[in-house]
């Protein structure tokens, strides 16, 4: 693939910059993504019955994409939010729309295709959308969707660009409807007392974060799996798995780094691999002088933790960000284990903030600008991993040159 980065191809063609656009740009050949529709997934389990009605002002949220994220994760949660219910649905599959519409007990008027969902804007039944496309999706479909005058709730990461996030930002501004970026976390109880607990310095002052999220995938291609193709996907597991471990950096040291210097690895000669990178690590400097160390892959065994290291303690998670199954511990002069409750509630939890938002008009916690800011740091590793160099960085996250 001539679109494939490396070190010397990024520094002949114009170093940071020329990394940022191949990073960003489509897999030559191919055109813009589109919405098309995937037949339903094999591992879904329907709900026998629809779902009971909801209070009188219940968020009626469409459902952009029913992947298996959103069949087997997010919308079996809605029933857990007493302030959100699944009023319609969006996909290019019309044999799974009738299943799916059928198992929710969404009406047949309120079943739309990618090609007639702008008829959603006349659907007064219709309040928020919470798009679960891909990655490549995600800007477009914010764009149409503030333009039918509705609220939006995007899945992570924002989008593959900071670019794009702006572009969302400024929809939703023209709008006047409120954006939500699905960071789960800021939502979980492990994590929330994690934050806490560093705030109140219960490890001392922070000198180390290291997270790593990292599985091992099977066999694959990018035309079998939309992760691993650059214009759906991005660069690979840091906006995805990684993510995460970002996040988890930046709200454990309640800082934004001032530098970053990265690398990033392909195999060669692997068919996974031939739009994406399988592994990217980083390490972020902050003011305090604490430092933040990442490490993402989709080929290694698998782990998903995150270790602070203080003055006087020390924060293990272990695992630190699922799903559920949290193991969090804390070492020093208060060790203990933690037992914060269920992580489950993570998914209804954000469902009822973002309603709340809407019907209350409260703060949204994980708002499009903290997207966009993670995308900047997003595209600050990919420059100075193409460039060899430590990348300085402003207060938002934007590149310094």
């Amino acid at each position: 693939m001539k679109d494939l980065i490396t070190r010397r191809g990024v520094i002949e063609a114009g170093g940071a910059a020329a990394a940022l656009a191949s990073v960003g740009a489509l897999a030559q050949g191919r055109g813009s993504p589109t919405a098309t529709g995937q037949p339903l997934p094999s591992n879904v389990k329907l709900p026998a019955t629809p779902p009971q009605k909801k209070r009188p002002d219940s968020v009626g949220f469409a459902i952009i994409g029913l992947g298996g994220y959103a069949l087997n994760q997010m919308m079996p949660r809605f029933v857990q939010s007493d302030r959100a219910h699944i009023a319609a649905l969006v996909s290019g599959n019309a044999e799974k729309l009738a299943q799916v519409g059928d198992a929710y007990g969404v009406p047949a008027d309120a079943r739309y295709s990618y090609a007639d969902f702008d008829r959603i804007a006349a659907d007064k039944r219709v309040d928020a959308v919470y798009i679960v496309l891909p990655t490549g999706l995600h800007a477009d479909w914010a764009v149409r969707s503030f333009a039918a005058g509705k609220h939006v709730l995007c899945e992570k990461p924002m989008a593959l660009s900071a670019a794009e996030c702006e572009r969302m930002i400024a929809a939703g501004k023209r709008a006047n409807k409120k954006l939500m970026i699905a960071y789960r976390v800021h939502f979980e109880p492990y994590n929330l007392e994690a934050m806490r607990l560093m705030r109140e310095k219960a490890a001392g002052d922070i000198r180390l974060i290291r997270a790593e999220m990292s599985y091992r995938s099977g066999p694959t291609t990018p035309a079998e799996n939309w992760r691993f193709a650059r214009a759906l996907a991005g660069g690979g597991p840091l906006e995805d798995y990684g993510l995460y471990g970002l996040q988890a950096i930046l709200y454990l040291s309640s800082e934004m780094p001032e530098s970053v210097s990265a690398t990033t690895f392909r195999p060669a000669n692997d068919p996974r691999f031939s739009e994406i990178f399988a592994h990217t690590g980083a390490q972020l400097r902050f003011p305090s002088g604490a430092v933040g160390q990442l490490a993402t892959s989709y080929d290694s065994h698998g782990i998903n933790a995150v270790h602070v290291r203080g003055t006087t303690g020390a924060l293990i998670m272990d695992p630190g960000t699922g799903y559920g199954g949290h193991k969090v511990r804390l070492e020093g002069p208060n060790a203990r284990e933690l037992a914060s409750g269920d992580p489950e509630v993570q998914f209804a939890g954000q469902l009822t903030h973002f309603a709340s938002a809407i019907r209350d008009n409260t703060p949204i916690r994980t708002p499009g600008e903290m997207g966009l800011r993670d995308i900047r740091l997003v595209e600050a590793i990919y420059a100075s991993a193409a460039g060899g160099r430590t990348v300085k960085l402003a207060p938002d996250g934007r590149m310094l040159a």
